[in-house]
C-alpha cells in the first residue's frame, strides 16, 4: 500500500513539473550591461523575454538631412528626459521614409552614454507592457519604450493598453520610461467619412464631433509631442543622396554625375523619401 502511495506521489510530481514548463512565467530582468537597445519577443507558450540588439545602426544626427526642425523638437525632449527635466510621449507621423525612426536611433546613438536606453515593442505585445514597465522601473537608466510603424484596427488589445500606459492608468507614469512611436496615420486607427454622421449640429453652427471619432482621436491626444514629417521635394531628396553618396565615400565628381540618376531611380520607385535615396547611394556605389 505504501508503494503505491509513493508512486502515486511521484507521479503527481512528474505531471506538477511539466505543467510549471508549459506555464508562462514572469518578465525576468536581463543583463542591462549586455547591450543599450532591446527587442521584447514572446516565445512558445506565450513568455515574453526582452533580447539584446547586439547592433544598434549607427546613424547620428549630423547625418539627417532636411528635417531640422523635426530633429530639434525630438533632440530637445530627449535630451530633458536624460537630464531629468520633464519631458514628454513622442508621436512621429507623416511621410514614409522621412527619417522618422532614423531619427530615435539617432538620438539613443547621441545619449546611450549618458544613459539613455531603448526597448522596441511590437505592437501586438502592447498588452504587455505593464510587465515591461515594471522591470525597468527602478532602474538608474532612462528607457524608451519604441513602437516602430504603428496603427491599429478596430478592437486591438494593445490600443487600450497603449492608452493606460501613456495617460490612463490609476497608477502614476514611471519617471525613467517614455513612449516614442511612429505612425503613418496621425490618429493610429483608419478614419472613415461615415463617422462624420455622428456630428451634431445646434442653432448657432457649432460641430460636436461624434463619440467615435473622439474615442480615436483620445490615443494620439496622449502623446505630449507630436511631430510631422512631410514628402521630400526634389532639391531635399538630391541632399540626401548626395550626403549618403558621400557617406559611402563617394567623390564630389561621382556624387555631380549621379544626380540624374538619382532622378530617375526616384521616377521608378514612385517616391522621393530618404529611404529611396539611402538605397540609391547603395546601388551606384556598389556599381561604381
Amino acid at each position: 500500500m505504501k508503494e503505491k502511495f509513493y508512486r502515486l506521489i511521484e507521479r503527481a510530481g512528474q505531471l506538477i513539473d511539466r505543467i510549471e514548463a508549459i506555464l508562462p512565467k514572469p518578465l525576468a530582468a536581463p543583463d542591462w550591461s549586455a547591450a543599450v537597445a532591446w527587442r521584447y519577443r514572446k516565445r512558445a507558450g506565450g513568455m515574453g523575454a526582452l533580447e539584446p540588439v547586439r547592433h544598434v545602426g549607427g546613424i547620428l544626427l549630423s547625418d539627417l538631412k532636411e528635417i531640422d526642425a523635426q530633429k530639434d523638437k525630438v533632440e530637445r525632449n530627449t535630451r530633458q528626459f536624460v537630464e531629468d527635466k520633464p519631458a514628454n510621449n513622442v508621436l512621429l507621423t507623416g511621410a514614409r521614409g522621412t527619417g522618422k525612426s532614423s531619427l530615435i536611433k539617432a538620438c539613443l546613438n547621441h545619449y546611450a552614454p549618458r544613459g539613455l536606453r531603448l526597448i522596441e515593442v511590437d505592437k501586438t505585445d502592447l498588452t504587455d507592457l505593464p510587465d515591461i514597465v515594471e522591470i525597468v522601473a527602478g532602474r538608474p537608466e532612462k528607457f524608451i519604450i519604441y513602437c516602430d510603424d504603428l496603427s491599429f484596427e478596430e478592437g486591438e488589445a494593445g490600443y487600450k493598453a497603449l492608452k493606460s500606459i501613456l495617460d490612463g492608468s490609476v497608477a502614476a507614469s514611471t519617471p525613467n520610461v517614455l513612449v516614442y512611436a511612429t505612425s503613418n496615420r496621425r490618429h493610429l486607427l483608419p478614419e472613415y467619412m461615415k463617422e462624420n454622421l455622428s456630428y451634431t449640429h445646434t442653432e448657432d453652427g457649432e460641430v460636436h464631433p461624434g463619440e467615435g471619432v473622439e474615442e480615436k482621436i483620445s490615443l494620439s491626444e496622449r502623446f505630449g509631442l507630436w511631430v510631422s514629417f512631410y514628402p521630400f521635394s526634389q532639391d531635399e531628396y538630391l541632399t540626401i543622396a548626395a550626403q549618403w553618396l558621400a557617406a559611402l565615400d563617394a567623390s564630389a565628381a561621382q556624387i555631380q554625375a549621379a544626380r540624374p540618376e538619382a532622378l530617375v531611380w526616384a521616377l521608378e520607385r514612385g517616391s522621393r523619401s530618404g529611404r529611396v535615396a539611402y538605397q540609391f547611394a547603395r546601388d551606384y556605389i556598389g556599381r561604381a
